[in-house]
């Protein structure tokens, strides 16, 4: 009872700092998602998830050449015995080393829907049924001979290898990827017969460079093949470091279809990249025109990958096209490489080549030790039966004898003195070798048996001879390992159809890239955007004034005349330039689309004006507290959706440059014209004041900016009148004055709306 804790809960309580507690706990989270869930060990290449899979399968003898069993056995026998995982996590990790897209020597044999290269999901782990890979049985090949050790599983009732023994470095082989809580790793598959030879050369040259390694293992070798698009110095520095990336494209060709006519085949895609995805992302270039050369995307896919990409103009060069398809698409991505792994399963860190081929090696000596002390124990245990078998054959008829007429044979035969006996290795015979003798039937008694017995006792201590021999010797351990390295690479090498090597490695061929503007063709639209933001453009110059019909509530709002090859740029009143081809917007048979689905225009931002960009411009953007500034066209475009910021404040107008003098007039009806020279050029900002509002002297406070225009000061102002007249105010003297002022009131006539169109 004195061990028993305090039932007073202040008396059992600890007091501890929150930011200690806090930190111990999720330190023993992060250490566990390190050790246990996210990094792989450098020897067996396995996640636990992985490891366990595979040894409840070969635990449920599912060997490569036995039958399948379903996955949902085999799931929830990893669940039950070793993974204490939710069963969904189990079934995908299982799923994965069954697809031979996703990893180069898969080490599960699946057999119905495991999902394919478009994307789509396993079936259900009851509709599939599984059995071990002829790898698998590689890796595990020694667990029967103590050539790892053992943990017990979760609930200690069994017991499961802490690594598997691994006759291939997998590792490097099938890649893996995981995060961890700050750290991650992602290992790219690589070719087998290769890493092997990679494995040799550092067995024969233990100071080998990283540089020689990487000469030998030319770089990754994705299950789905395409093209690594790396110089070799790249490749090299990446392997000597453990971190670097690879550019992966796609593989393809042109296919001649007669009369001058060809099109692209796409016969191998990038790793990990949807095949579905990747369509539907052409099919987008196709629809917003970015590569307006592509003119369709079919997936003629069955087994194989077939992807037909159709030009628009047959005389565009197939090179051009597909470097202008690589930029906008994941027919060319980048696969990092992070060798961040658990040496001997404790220690994580990033190495490099050299690294982890030394770790495997390293791992496969110690399974070979360890392989050959099982068997000498083995032997050991076997030759001593033996020997009591050659004592029964040399004494046979004492032997029946003492069976047959004594009531304890066993003690018997163990306190007779066989000293007369050939070849006998003691005077008594031990428990193992009357237990032996005893259990020994009738037919052994022939004579042919005996001689089988002294030829598998000679050959037994030839092996054991041997066995020492190499225990005591590091060369022939490596001559072992190298021996065992070979065979394992005549199984899944080159002269293996799927060892050949798949993902060609090649220097970037520099292509010109192909002027996508030129490649439009030079049409008149009529951009018409209504009030409430949908936008559509019109073949032709039409009037802008003509009647179109909207939708309802809605109704006209700006129009104007553009070229399908315009860059239309659109100013908001949160300051901001949009820019948005003209090619891209929707035809005029319908109501358009909204604005805001092309562009990342705020909800309480409105458009204030639209227009086609010429280079070389300048342009006058104004808040509606009457500060502004002069901008050039090359500071307005924008690259992203997002648009630009431009103008600081509340927006209100943007005009182009065109004059000498700028004409301001605020809601006060106040005019003020000033030199244009007086307005700075800036990128950015909220620039300077045009025209001063604000309380004080007959000012009223609640006064902003109206409108703003530029004027030639030799020609007037002009500004419409009703019934199609025009007025023109020729003497501006009255108005004019510096920036900043507040201007005289208006001439006689001035638009009421303070507008001066």
């Amino acid at each position: 009872m004195s061990d028993e804790l305090p039932t007073d809960p202040e008396q059992n309580t600890q007091a501890e700092p929150l930011s200690r507690a806090i930190g111990d706990r999720y330190l023993t989270y992060a250490l566990s998602t390190i050790m246990n869930r996210a990094l792989p060990d450098a020897r067996d290449g396995l996640k636990p998830v992985h490891r366990r899979i595979l040894f409840a399968m070969r635990e449920l003898r599912l060997s490569p050449n036995g039958a399948f069993r379903k996955s949902a056995k085999i799931t929830g026998d990893v669940m039950g015995n070793y993974h204490p995982h939710g069963d969904a996590a189990i079934y995908d990790a299982m799923a994965r080393l069954a697809q031979d897209f996703a990893m180069r020597y898969p080490l599960v044999d699946g057999q119905g829907n495991f999902g394919n290269i478009d994307g789509d999901n396993p079936a259900a782990a009851r509709y599939t049924e599984a059995r071990l890979a002829q790898a698998s049985e590689a890796l595990m090949d020694g667990l029967a001979e103590d050539s790892v050790d053992y943990r017990p599983n979760y609930d200690g009732t069994l017991t499961e290898p802490v690594v598997l023994p691994s006759a291939f470095p997998n590792l490097l082989a099938n890649g893996a990827s995981g995060i961890a809580v700050g750290m991650a790793t992602n290992v790219p598959p690589h070719n087998l017969h290769e890493v092997i030879d990679a494995c040799l050369h550092l067995i024969k040259t233990p100071e080998a460079r990283d540089d020689t390694l990487a000469g030998l293992i030319n770089g990754p070798d994705f299950p789905t093949g395409g093209v690594i698009v790396e110089s070799r110095e790249s490749i090299a520095e990446t392997y000597r470091t453990g971190r670097g990336a690879f550019r992966v494209r796609a593989k393809w060709e042109q296919e001649d279809l007669g009369r001058g006519q060809w099109q692209i085949v796409v016969t191998e895609i990038p790793y990990q990249v949807q095949k579905s995805k990747l369509i539907e992302r052409l099919a987008e270039v196709i629809q917003t025109k970015k590569v307006p050369i592509l003119a369709d995307v079919r997936d003629e896919s069955a087994e194989d990958v077939r992807i037909v990409l159709e030009p628009r103009n047959r005389a565009v060069d197939p090179e051009q096209l597909m470097a202008a398809l690589f930029k906008v698409s994941d027919l060319e991505t980048r696969f990092s490489l992070n060798m961040n792994v658990l040496i001997d399963g404790r220690v994580p860190k990033v190495c490099s080549l050299k690294e982890v081929l030394r770790a495997f090696l390293d791992h496969r000596r110690e399974v070979l030790i360890r392989r050959a002390n099982f068997r000498l124990d083995k032997i050991a245990a076997r030759l001593e039966v033996l020997e009591g078998y050659l004592v029964a054959y040399l004494n046979l008829d004492r032997v029946i004898e003492i069976i047959r007429y004594e009531d304890d044979p066993k003690r018997k035969l163990m306190e007779e003195d066989w000293s007369n006996g050939e070849s006998v290795s003691g005077l008594h015979l031990s428990d193992v070798q009357v237990e032996a003798i005893l259990n020994m039937r009738l037919r052994a008694l022939r004579k042919l048996e005996e001689i089988e017995l002294r030829a598998e006792r000679d050959n037994l201590q030839t092996e054991r001879e041997g066995l020492q021999a190499m225990l005591d010797d590091e060369t022939q351990q490596w001559s072992r390992i190298s021996d065992q390295l070979k065979e394992t690479r005549n199984l899944f090498g080159k002269s293996h159809p799927e060892g050949q090597r798949r993902t060609v490695i090649t220097d970037a061929v520099i292509v010109e890239p192909v002027d996508m503007d030129a490649m439009i063709e030079r049409e008149p639209l009529t951009v018409i955007l209504s009030k409430m933001g949908w936008i559509r453009a019109l073949k032709g110059h039409q009037p802008l004034d003509a009647e179109l019909k909207f939708k309802d509530g809605d109704g006209p709002g700006l129009a104007l005349h553009a070229e399908t090859t315009d860059k239309l740029m659109v100013f908001a009143s949160n300051g901001r330039f949009y820019t948005v081809p003209a090619n891209n917007l929707p035809g005029g048979r319908g109501m358009g689309e909204p604005l805001r689905l092309m562009i990342d225009l705020p909800n309480e931002a409105e458009v204030i004006s639209v227009f086609p960009w010429r280079e070389g411009e300048k342009y006058l953007v104004a808040s509606k507290l009457g500060d502004g500034f002069v901008v050039q066209a090359g500071d307005i475009l924008a690259q992203t959706k997002s648009g630009k910021q431009v103008l600081n404040g509340d927006a209100l107008l943007c005009k182009p440059v065109a004059g000498d003098h700028v004409a301001v007039v605020g809601t006060n009806r106040k005019l003020l014209v000033f030199p244009l020279s007086e307005l700075p050029e800036m990128t950015r900002g909220k620039g300077v004041r045009l025209q001063r509002f604000g309380s004080g002297g007959g000012l009223v406070a609640a006064d902003t900016l109206s409108d703003a225009r530029f004027v030639n000061i030799a020609e007037g102002l002009s500004w419409p009148m009703g019934g199609g007249k025009t007025r023109t105010e020729s003497d501006l003297s009255e108005w004019l004055g510096k920036r900043a002022g507040t201007g005289r009131m208006a001439p006689r006539g001035f638009p009421r709306d303070n507008k001066f169109a």
